[in-house]
């Protein structure tokens, strides 16, 4: 019998969460002609299933581990779970977190009683502090998901899961994957009930580690992972959770940031609750599934997996909800520069459909580039807007999947100077604390002239910022020196069709 699977039979969480409830969702069932059942684990006490590992690993330390303490690496919940079982065992307990982590959830976790020491710009630093840490006072290291208890205590969400489903079993269950603890629990001991129930893993394009680690047959490292869906932002994936990954798991499904916030949405319409974008992943991964399958009449579970969400994030996930939803469309015209070009484009192409965004500035005498968005069905009309678009003689691109249109470009329209040369475009991560920007600043040559800027906040450890600069041809080399000293995540975006048409 798997080990883990016994470790489910015999692991204490019940001291102190409670059984979530298995809710059906009818508005998303109808919608998407399926019964789709929602796991709570947005409903625990610390909002999120990550008091169970926590909890279930601490519970059975040694007397004597149990007297050092214990310490965790953490900006999310996993600090909260580590926080929360520590209190109720009487244990002491510090939580490394990065200096960027929201006021909220510092507080939250200091509220539990644990101390709290904050450490470095993201959770890689923090975690190398906590190593640090631990190596000087002895306390005991609780890790996030790569542990047999930790993943015991996860998976008793799949022994609740099979209780709660005896009379309808669900034909899938569609689950979150960060780590992989929740997925290597709830799937070794599924698998081991009922083997025919497929489980499948959910990841955002940005943060698919454990996707192209199956793919390569190998635990890959990514050099970057999205901001959208924190609580999943995982550059590795665990050795234990990877090999129950590939021995029990049916197939890992990408999905985008719209696709989250349009399942942010819908959950929200059923449940009156606002998961964090990790906890929608699994949502959104039965709805691109059954797309893709055409399955009617079936059973899916949702795990939600939490619902620690920053309130200054909703209107981003508003925002990005109406593109998921496939009810908008987004497109770069070209039009001649003429006085009547905009009404004549709106009688001749718009017509009956609801202009949702209109960006413009005049930048030629010739021609311009319009940016507009327009309230339609997506899959039915988009290329019936393109058709008309394209008969009246405009140039027009779909950009609706543009990332980088979508969170900066459409908020700059404005045309490139012509005294502009060498004009380099990046897209920046910044810490989301004081002093991030003169950093930067203060590092940069004087020479080095920036030349376009754009900062959009997302309500969790950093921000994104676009920032185009006018650098020498012969000192680009210099210049990437210089990025690299500062050590904050980018990409360039030279090439971006965004950037060629806009800026």
């Amino acid at each position: 019998m798997d080990t883990i699977f016994k470790l489910i039979l015999t692991a204490r969480v019940y001291d102190i969460i409670k059984e979530t409830p298995l809710d059906y969702a009818p508005n998303i069932s109808k919608k998407l002609n399926n019964k789709i059942l929602l796991k709570r684990e947005d409903l625990q006490d610390v909002f999120s299933f990550k008091i169970r590992g926590a909890y279930n690993k601490i519970v059975n330390l040694s007397e004597q581990e149990k007297r050092k303490g214990v310490i965790a690496a953490s900006a999310g919940n996993h600090a909260q779970g580590v926080a929360l079982s520590s209190k109720v065992l009487g244990i002491r307990a510090t939580i490394v977190m990065p200096e960027t982590t929201p006021q909220i959830k510092v507080n939250a976790v200091k509220r539990y009683g644990a101390q709290v020491v904050l450490k470095g710009d993201n959770y890689s630093e923090a975690y190398e502090y906590c190593k640090q840490l631990i190596k000087e006072s002895g306390l005991v290291y609780i890790p996030p998901f790569d542990d047999e208890l930790v993943i015991a205590g996860q998976g008793t969400i799949g022994h609740e899961i099979v209780r709660q489903t005896t009379k309808n079993i669900p034909d899938a269950i569609f689950v979150p994957i960060g780590g992989g603890g929740l997925i290597a629990g709830i799937a070794t001991f599924v698998k081991n009930v009922y083997p025919n129930i497929k489980i499948i893993g959910v990841e955002p394009i940005e943060s698919n580690a454990m996707f192209l680690s199956i793919k390569a047959n190998k635990r890959v490292v990514l050099d970057r992972v999205g901001i959208f869906a924190d609580g999943v932002a995982v550059k590795q994936v665990g050795e234990i959770t990877f090999e129950k990954t590939k021995q029990y798991v049916d197939d890992v499904i990408l999905v985008n940031t719209d696709q989250i916030a349009s399942s942010i949405k819908d959950i929200y319409y059923d449940t009156r609750h606002i998961v964090e974008p990790a906890g929608a992943l699994a949502l959104a991964g039965i709805k691109k599934y059954i797309k893709q399958t055409g399955d009617r009449n079936k059973t899916f579970v949702a795990i939600n997996s939490g619902a620690n969400m920053n309130f200054d994030r909703l209107s981003y996930v508003a925002e990005r909800a109406i593109i998921g939803e496939m009810q908008q469309g987004l497109y770069a015209v070209r039009v001649p520069e003429k006085p009547g070009e905009f009404k004549k484009f709106c009688q001749r192409v718009v017509q009956d459909k609801n202009v949702s965004e209109f960006h413009y500035r005049l930048t030629s005498r010739k021609e311009a580039y319009i940016l507009v968005g327009l309230t339609i069905d997506y899959e039915k009309e988009n290329q019936e807007i393109l058709n008309r678009m394209r008969k009246e003689g405009y140039y027009a691109m779909d950009v609706t999947h543009n990332e980088l249109i979508k969170d900066h470009i459409r908020y700059m329209i404005g045309g490139k100077s012509p005294l502009v040369e060498n004009e380099i475009f990046y897209d920046f991560r910044f810490p989301e604390k004081a002093g991030a920007l003169m950093k930067f600043l203060n590092n940069m040559k004087e020479r080095w002239n920036i030349t376009a800027f754009h900062y959009r906040r997302h309500g969790g450890e950093f921000g994104r910022v676009f920032i185009g600069f006018e650098i020498p041809k012969n000192e680009k080399g210099e210049f990437e020196q210089f990025l690299n000293k500062i050590n904050y995540d980018y990409v360039e975006e030279t090439t971006n069709i965004a950037c060629r048409l806009f800026l």
